[in-house]
C-alpha cells in the first residue's frame, strides 16, 4: 500500500514540476509563429483547403506497393516453411493490391501530363 501511496506522490510530484517548467517557460507567440509550418510567409490558401481528388488516387497507388514490400520480404523469409498454403495466400493479397492498382490506372494517375 505505501509503494502505491508513494508512485502516486512521484507521479504528482513528476506532473506538477513539468506544468510549473512549462508555466515559468512560456513566451508570448507572435501571429507568424503560429501560422502553417512556421515558416513566416503568408499562406497562399487555408490550411484546410482540399486536394485535388488525383492525389487520393496516387495515395492509393503508393499504399498498394508500400504494402506490397511490406509483407513480401517477411512471407519470402518463412516461404519454405510454410509451404504451398502460403504462395496461396500471398498471391489473394496480390489480386487484392492489383485491384487497387487498376482502379487507380482508370482514374488516370498514372498519366503524368
Amino acid at each position: 500500500m505505501l509503494a502505491v501511496l508513494s508512485l502516486f506522490a512521484l507521479v504528482g510530484a513528476l506532473v506538477a514540476t513539468l506544468y510549473g517548467a512549462s508555466s515559468v517557460m512560456a513566451v508570448a507567440r507572435r501571429a507568424t509563429d503560429v501560422m502553417p509550418f512556421e515558416s513566416g510567409m503568408l499562406p497562399q490558401q487555408h490550411a484546410a483547403s482540399r486536394y485535388h481528388a488525383r492525389w487520393y488516387a496516387i495515395t492509393i497507388l503508393f499504399l498498394a506497393f508500400d504494402m506490397e514490400m511490406i509483407f513480401m520480404y517477411p512471407w519470402a523469409v518463412v516461404l519454405a516453411d510454410m509451404g504451398a498454403g502460403a504462395v496461396v495466400e500471398m498471391f489473394g493479397f496480390l489480386a487484392v493490391l492489383l485491384v487497387g492498382v487498376v482502379y487507380v490506372w482508370r482514374e488516370g494517375a498514372l498519366r503524368w501530363t
